[in-house]
Formats: C-alpha cells, structure tokens, sequence
C-alpha cells in the first residue's frame, strides 16, 4: 500500500489513490501486458528495466514489476481504473484495521493452528533431514503446508503469534524454518498481499534455510565463535539452498532468490553476492528482516536470545542500509511492545501472557494472568487493558515491564496445551474434585 511502500515524494493516502487524470495507481500483483507504466513506487534505478515509461510487452516484465514494487503508477483504462478501485476498497478496510482483526476467538483457533504447526514442524523436520542424508526434497508438500498456515493466520493471527514463541534451543534451525514460514505469511498478510503472493512469501520462509542442512553439524552447532574458514563454510549455506530448490521447476522464482539472497543487504554488504539493493526483492527483503528478528529473539548453543523490545531497536537501527526502511517500520508496527505469547509483568508484581493486541491499542492488549505477585501459579483470569481494569485497592492495571520467554518458570507450551485441550489440568494448578 503506498503509505508503506512509496519512496518519491507524491505520497497518497487510501483516499487519494489516483495520480490525476490519466494515470491512476495499482498494486504491482496486477501489473499485465498491455499497460503502460509510468511510475514506480521506488526509484527507477532500484528496479531492473530498460526505461523509466514503457508498455509492458512481456510477461518477463509484469514479473519483475510484481517482484520489486508493491504499487506502480500505470495510464487510466476502464481496466486499470477498475482495478484501483478495489484497491481504494481494500486499502480504507486497511486503514480501518479490520483486515487484521480476528475473525475467530483465540481458544477457538488455538487447537486448530496448534495441529497445523505441529503439521509444519513434522514436514521441516522430515525435508531438513532429508537434505541433511542427501536425499532428493520432498516440496510436494509445502504448498499445502503453506496454504493451511495461511488459513489459521486468516482466522485468527494471535494463535500462530503464541505458537511462534514455544522454542527449543536444540531445533533450533527446523523450528526457525516454521517461525519465518509463519511469521512472514502474517507480515504479508499485514501489508496487504493477496491470497497468492501470502503463499509465495510463505515458501520462501519455510524453505530459506535449507542449505544449512549441507552444512557440517560441528560448524553449524558450534558454542563458540566460528574460525575464518569455518565462517566461509557456513556463508555457502545459500547458494547450496539455492542448489537443492532449483531441483524444483514448480517452485516460483522468488522462492529460489530468498533462499540464495536472505543474508544480502540494500548497502552491498551482504553474502553471498554482495547485491546491490536493486537486485533484492521485495519477498527476500521481507524474509530477511523476519530471519533477522527470529535469530534474534531465539536461544542459540553460543548465546540467549534477547527481548522482542531489543530485537526491533536493532532492526530500526539498521533500517536503510541493512534492512528495507519502510518494511521494518511496518514489521515493527506488526510486532508491537507486547506481541501475544510474550509475559509481561503487571504492577501488582503478578505474571500474564499476552492474549492479543488490537492494532488500534497496542499499549493495552488482552492478558492473562498466569502467576501471582510471589510467582505461583495461580487461577487464570483474562483482563483487557483497553478497559482501565481496576485492581483491590482501586489502582488501574499496567504493565510495568516485558519478561523474557520462560521467566519465573511459566511454561508457554504447557499452557497452550491446556489451551487446546481444556480437560487437562492447568499448569502448576492441583486439579479441584467435586
């Protein structure tokens, strides 16, 4: 949407989409042969095309328009004006937040999404061990891995958010694979990509570490710091990523240049090819920011992982010459302070887990109340921070800081198994007899 994504100086909200009489402005998804483009939504030299106004002749070109740009300015048809203006109705959907909203409860999503991402990690960890014995890949089931996250996501995103913070040091790259799968699908979903581009986006996450099962386990799993030699090993991992997808010819190119390009940067500092930031996508962009943000946040063998909050300052720091400026901006709006399945210390000094966030009122999410002010484990009760809660002594409820995953003992993953499996006794909660 050109709020997100416009890098000239004519910025349009979703109310004034149309550039004047005779051009009007489409999403790059939409680009055809047959229209004359007149504008890109970044600078021409950023995109790889011979002139700065063409028709688009071949379908080549519609590909590398849908690949780079997300809005491009084209002349005004009947065709073209049709399509921009399903894009002015979906873009005030947008604005309205209502795109995102939840469309099922999360404890009615949470047992759904929770056996659709159990299903991811069974196929990661069967495709990952398949590469690491040298076999051929087993891609037939991806896309139906894919499409089934995308549903979950589509019915409520809060219950993948929650499942994305269960981590295990000792998987950690099959369990990264999901993360990025289904953190990149919701990043999609956010900015506004259609059904097909959300499937596209998501094989590239779920698929762009593959070539690290090439790599020795000694260099991949080392504790400590990686010597030179070890650290060109592990630097080859995306071209031998690269390698294995291309065995695949019903896999879409973007898929391919994600996992060959995810470790590049719009400075020309990357690996394995140093690209400059023409030659980077906006679909590995994405991926690389999300790859970023879960390496971050995530228990390594050499280090632990450090606090959402800390993870987006990097990311914002670095906007611009590592990472894609506005695409951080908009992942980090997405996130937010307090993303669902994180623990939050309340004033009282009492534990809860982030329930869910409304994208108007991120300061004050839905929370559950896990642990008590002396850290035991304690009936759950669900407080809306939205609605000025109001504690025994008549003091309005904040959260007074954010606590790393795993503090105090709260298990995250047992809850959730209670969570999609109510019969079973809550966590640390002697089960009461009547």
């Amino acid at each position: 949407m050109p709020p997100l994504f416009r890098k000239s100086p004519r910025r349009r909200g979703p109310s004034k989409i149309v550039a004047s009489r005779r051009q009007v402005d489409i999403p790059a998804s939409r680009a055809c042969v047959g229209m004359h483009v007149v504008e890109l939504d970044r600078p021409w030299e950023q995109v790889p095309v011979l002139f700065q106004s063409f028709v688009i002749t071949h379908p080549e070109q519609a590909e590398t328009l849908r690949t780079h740009c997300q809005w491009i300015t084209v002349e005004r048809t009947a065709w073209t004006e049709q399509i921009a203006q399903e894009a002015i109705a979906h873009l005030k959907a947008t604005a309205a937040g209502s795109d995102f909203e939840a469309k099922k409860p999360l404890a009615d999503e949470l047992p759904h999404a929770n056996r659709r991402y159990r299903e991811a990690q069974k196929y990661i960890d069967e495709l990952l061990d398949s590469v690491a014995k040298g076999n051929e890949l087993p891609l037939e089931d991806a896309r139906t891995v894919v499409r089934n996250c995308i549903s979950s996501i589509n019915s409520n995103p809060n219950a993948m958010f929650w499942l994305t913070r269960i981590r295990h040091r000792d998987a950690y790259t099959a369990e990264h694979c999901v993360r990025v799968g289904i953190l990149t699908i919701t990043f999609g979903r956010f900015i506004g990509l259609d059904i097909n581009d959300l499937e596209t986006v998501g094989l590239c996450g779920i698929l762009h570490d593959v070539g690290k099962m090439r790599v020795p386990p000694e260099v991949l799993n080392k504790p400590g710091a990686l010597t030179s030699e070890e650290w060109e090993i592990m630097r080859a991992h995306p071209e031998l990523g690269f390698k294995l997808l291309s065995s695949d010819h019903q896999l879409e190119p973007a898929v391919l240049q994600a996992a060959l390009s995810h470790h590049e940067r719009l400075d020309g500092k990357g690996y394995p090819h140093a690209l400059e930031a023409s030659a980077i996508t906006r679909f590995t962009r994405m991926v690389t920011i999300v790859d970023a943000y879960d390496a971050m946040t995530s228990d390594r063998v050499y280090r632990k992982g450090m606090p959402t909050s800390e993870a987006l300052a990097i990311l914002y720091k670095h906007r611009g010459n590592q990472f894609d400026e506005q695409l951080v901006e908009a992942f980090i709006r997405m996130i937010g302070i307090y993303p669902p399945g994180s623990l939050v210390e309340l004033h009282t000094g009492e534990v809860a887990v982030v329930l869910a966030t409304s994208p108007r009122k991120k300061l004050l999410p839905l929370v559950e109340v896990v642990l008590d002010r002396e850290g035991n484990p304690c009936l759950p009760r669900v407080l809306n921070l939205s609605e000025n809660p109001e504690d025994g002594e008549g003091l309005t409820y904040a959260i007074r800081k954010t606590l790393p995953d795993g503090a105090s003992g709260f298990s995250l993953a047992e809850h959730i198994r209670h969570q999609s499996d109510p019969a079973q006794p809550q966590p640390g909660v002697k089960p009461e007899f009547r």
